[in-house]
């Protein structure tokens, strides 16, 4: 057979042009997208891609191309995505990545299918699959083992952002302190600013439970540092993130003039870029503003027109977090029923995502909103969801809000017990109570009631009684659960197993068996 060498040249010749064609497309591409420019990112990129949903045009180029286009639509698929809130976008920007993996591994380039690891990463972050997302984030770091490159720097920050998702800022301040030195000698200013922004989010979180005015002052340092960086890097859009974050600082400072200043920034920037997923959580974080100012009706307009937006695309962590807010105000409003069902949808929500911390707060807010309207068989029941999954927490204002919850459960609890049912005030009705202790009209032995068995005791002893009944009932709650019930209660472990053993031995047998136990790698000071 006769081959027509011209032709084969000229083949060659249009494959070349184009591999080279989609090299510097997808370089220019990069480009623009970490300066935040995604939109004009996409249309760089017209020539072979066009739109999410879209699979790129691969025909005549080469292995690596195909892979770098392939990594290039799915990693702007996530970020436009996640502006217009588009459904399914998460999804496809993760099948795309997967497969730009799968070319950059069988190439053996490492490097680049770390990198897809990451943007893949983020992916399942977006959508709430912490779990997912950390498991990713390891998997990359793994596979650089001792390699210091610009792709540990990301893995190292996405995984800190993470572990603050995950209400762990212990952990994620360690992972960012340990990385600093890493960011200081990066020439990559969208990186660096990135990295300020998150490690000062963290300070931020970690001020916040102690009051550490220190660690406000070290988190502004960094927000300072994160604008500049982003200001060199020309990226608006983050700028914008950032004025959020410093909005929502003021707001847990109570400092709310400073932080609608912030907020009216960050909001008039990114209604130019259209990015409504961005737009929406600086609307809830002034949701949160009105609340601590009192302005129920301002705070519930706003987070609904939040909650609205993130209602249409994938990122159901998020969405979880503006309906909490939104029922808050619901609640604080006096529209309790509205309250519950949305609080409801935002523990499902989480749940299905993956976000068990997030759901875990939506069922703390349900007792502490909502505790006067619900049965104690229902608090109980949210506040096992909640104390389940915030196991891990260390946020001490998590803690302490869990501990808060307990005792409001318990108090209800102990508000249906025959003890405190009917007349609220004991020491009117006692001696009623004494004249009938003995028989009934019938003619009956009558079981002594629980308000004479305490007016026939002294105060010592009707303390001990009480104290008695509240432990019994943390135990039943917890199943046992020594560890689960102090926490309850509001004491240590070692606390509360001193009082059994030496106040109420008679519990004892409510306990589950102590068993020895690893130590534990998670510690709270």
């Amino acid at each position: 057979m006769r081959i027509d060498r011209s032709n084969l040249m000229q083949q060659e010749k249009l494959t070349t042009t184009s591999t080279q064609r989609a090299q510097m497309l997808c370089a220019q591409a990069k480009e623009r997208e970490e300066a935040g420019e995604f939109e004009e990112a996409r249309l760089s990129l017209s020539e072979f891609w066009q739109r999410i949903g879209d699979r790129p045009r691969l025909e005549g180029l080469a292995e690596p191309e195909q892979a770098e286009l392939l990594l290039r639509a799915g990693a702007l698929s996530g970020w436009i995505g996640s502006a217009r809130q588009i459904p399914g976008a998460q999804e496809t920007a993760k099948d795309l990545i997967s497969e730009s993996s799968a070319f950059f591994k069988s190439l053996g380039l490492m490097e680049k299918v770390v990198e897809t690891r990451v943007d893949l990463g983020i992916c399942y972050w977006r959508e709430g699959a912490h779990d997912e997302a950390r498991i990713t984030f390891d998997d990359a770091l793994q596979q650089l083992g001792d390699v210091v490159s610009e792709q540990r720097l990301r893995a190292l920050l996405n995984k800190a952002v993470v572990e603050q998702a995950c209400t762990r800022p212990k952990e994620a301040l360690r992972l960012l302190s340990e990385a600093e030195s890493l960011f200081e000698t990066s020439t990559n200013h969208s990186l660096k600013g990135k990295f300020h922004n998150v490690f000062a989010t963290v300070l931020k979180y970690v001020g916040l439970e102690g009051q550490r005015e220190d660690y406000f002052d070290r988190a502004l340092m960094q927000f300072t540092a994160a604008s500049l960086s982003f200001e060199k890097a020309g990226h608006k859009r983050f700028l914008a993130a950032v004025e959020n974050n410093l909005g929502f600082l003021f707001v847990h400072l109570q400092r709310f003039e400073e932080a609608h200043e912030h907020l009216d920034r960050a909001r008039a920037v990114l209604v130019g870029f259209n990015d409504k997923g961005l737009v929406a959580q600086v609307d809830d974080t002034r949701a949160r503003a009105f609340l601590g100012q009192g302005r129920f009706d301002q705070a519930e307009t706003v987070a609904a027109a939040a909650v609205k937006v993130l209602r249409e695309g994938d990122e159901q962590s998020i969405l979880a977090g503006a309906l909490t807010t939104h029922a808050t105000t619901l609640a604080r409003s006096g529209r309790h029923s509205e309250a519950l069902a949305m609080l409801d949808d935002a523990i499902a929500l989480a749940r299905q995502a993956g976000d068990a911390e997030s759901g875990g707060i939506a069922a703390l807010t349900i007792i502490e909103e909502l505790g006067s309207i619900l049965s104690p068989a229902d608090l109980r029941t949210y506040y096992k969801g909640a104390e389940s999954a915030l196991t891990h927490s260390q946020h001490a204002a998590i803690r302490v809000r869990v501990g808060a919850c307990a005792r409001i459960v318990l108090a209800a609890e102990d508000s249906h017990t025959p003890a405190v049912r009917g007349e609220s005030n004991i020491a009117p009705s006692l001696p009623n109570l004494r004249q009938s202790n003995g028989n009934t009209s019938a003619g009956r032995t009558q079981a002594p009631t629980p308000e004479l068995e305490l007016a026939n005791r002294s105060l010592e002893e009707q303390v001990l009684l009480y104290e008695g009944r509240l432990i019994k009932q943390a135990l039943e709650a917890s199943d046992g659960s020594v560890t689960r019930a102090a926490r309850m209660l509001g004491v240590t472990h070692q606390g509360l197993a001193f009082i059994l053993n030496g106040r109420h031995k008679s519990l004892l047998a409510a306990r589950k068996p102590v068993k020895r136990r690893r130590r534990s790698i998670i510690r709270f000071h």
